[in-house]
């Protein structure tokens, strides 16, 4: 195994050990060249007395001599290696024990030097967009780890103030743009309901009213967008059949005997504004033939919605720009007429808000197939 792809603590472990039995193996050489050495000089030089005398005579060394300084030194020979093998046994013995020692208190020192960095990313798994107000606030000497956690907790108070500014402005947003568009509406139904207005001007004002409505869609569309871009704090349990259903009334749409129980988890507020803005663009961009399908369902691990229209051909390599806010098969940013451009943009940041996924398949005969699957 590479060792870049073990675990840091793995690694700390492993360099721990490591230094230990590389001091442990350079200590046993050592101690086995000096013990060796020792034995041999002392041994040589403190022979028994009756073999110094017998060495020791004036002289040329006569055979007798010479018979008995072999046999001495082949005694010493053979206990000095029996001294050394024997030491060198129980040195490797307790080299491997103290390696395994080591070992283990290398990956507690390992695991205690590591331990602010497990409460930060403890930390950093339990944020939310709710829980941005969370700070780790370690203890300690000034290092590079409290350094490091110190700038994590200035990042988070940023993030903390960059979601509160932008919950602030979703909800001034709701007010300050829907409520005068709502007014002009209302104005402007007033105003061309009195009689004494030409008639002339009624094709003026039908397009008034759907320049106001489109207006209306397009904040809505958008402060569902902020809205669904946000991690769910609550969670309930919902079907997605029922409620598919308004989404399929709105249209005059027959309820599909395709459609089982899906149950699932989540924001039924955002769910239902999903499905709708599934079956509106089925129904928007069909084409002569005008055929909706709605299918929902459940296996073991996910629930499912699928909505598939007759409409245009599509191309495959224009499927990931379908998703993507104000963009349109036609590249048009400016008209909208058929709508904001922001239906599956919703769709897709509503099943990411539920940790699902969506796909579109473009079929062989015209039109699209979206499919959403979302956890139990």
């Amino acid at each position: 195994m590479n060792g870049r792809k073990l675990p840091v603590r793995w690694r700390l472990t492993l360099v721990y050990g490591s230094l230990l039995f590389l001091t442990t193996g350079v200590l046993m050489v050592i101690n086995y060249l000096m013990v060796r050495q020792i034995l041999t000089q002392r041994f040589l030089i403190k022979l028994p007395p009756t073999h110094k005398a017998l060495i020791g005579t004036a002289g040329p060394p006569r055979p007798n001599v010479l018979f008995i300084q072999s046999i001495v030194e082949d005694e010493v020979g053979r206990y000095v290696d029996v001294v050394t093998s024997s030491l060198v046994q129980w040195s490797i013995l307790a080299t491997v024990l103290i390696g395994l020692v080591g070992l283990a208190i290398g990956w507690v020192l390992a695991g205690r030097a590591l331990a602010p960095l497990l409460t930060m990313t403890e930390t950093a798994r339990r944020l939310s967009d709710s829980t941005l107000h969370q700070r780790i606030s370690m203890d300690g000497p000034r290092d590079e780890i409290k350094d490091l956690a110190d700038t994590f907790d200035s990042m988070l108070e940023r993030l903390d103030q960059a979601f509160d500014t932008q919950r602030r402005f979703v909800a001034n947003a709701s007010h300050e743009l829907k409520t005068p568009l709502a007014i002009n509406r209302a104005l402007l139904q007033v105003g061309f309901a009195d009689p004494v207005v030409p008639r002339a001007l009624r094709p003026i004002r039908d397009e008034l009213l759907a320049a106001n409505s489109r207006q209306e869609q397009l904040i809505e569309g958008l402060l569902t967008l902020a809205h669904s871009e946000r991690e769910l704090t609550t969670r309930q349990p919902v079907d997605l059949r029922d409620l598919a259903h308004p989404a399929l009334l709105a249209h005059h749409l027959p309820r599909p005997r395709s459609c089982r129980p899906a149950p699932c988890a989540g924001d039924a507020v955002l769910l239902e504004r999903m499905i709708a803005n599934l079956v509106d663009n089925a129904v928007k961009y069909n084409d002569e033939r005008g055929e909706v399908t709605v299918r929902t369902g459940a296996d073991a691990t996910t629930t499912f919605i699928t909505v598939e229209n007759t409409g245009r051909q599509i191309a495959p390599a224009q499927i990931p720009a379908l998703f993507e806010p104000f963009r349109r098969l036609d590249a048009d940013r400016t008209g909208s007429a058929t709508g904001a451009g922001l239906g599956l943009s919703i769709v897709r940041a509503v099943t990411r808000a539920h940790g699902g996924t969506v796909t579109a398949t473009p079929l062989e005969k015209g039109g699209l197939r979206v499919t959403v699957n979302l956890r139990h």
